[in-house]
């Protein structure tokens, strides 16, 4: 039987965020208009919707995981 690798956050690849205070572009069409609310923004022309960077007033570390 073989064991499976240990979850590594590094590894499941590329996150969008919004980040409060930032320059925060659509992935979705490339404009920048946003409705936050407490846990995600959306974008005003396209609806995409990001996570928060800081929802609960956490942070990423320099390996970009999450520390709450």
């Amino acid at each position: 039987m073989t064991r499976a690798a240990p979850f590594d956050p590094r590894m499941r690849g590329y996150a969008v965020f919004y980040r409060p205070g930032g320059s925060n572009i659509c992935p979705g069409c490339g404009r920048s208009h946003w409705y936050v609310g407490r846990i995600s923004a959306e974008c005003a022309f396209c609806t995409v919707a990001l996570p928060l960077c800081e929802p609960g007033g956490g942070r990423f570390d320099p390996d970009g995981i999450y520390v709450a």
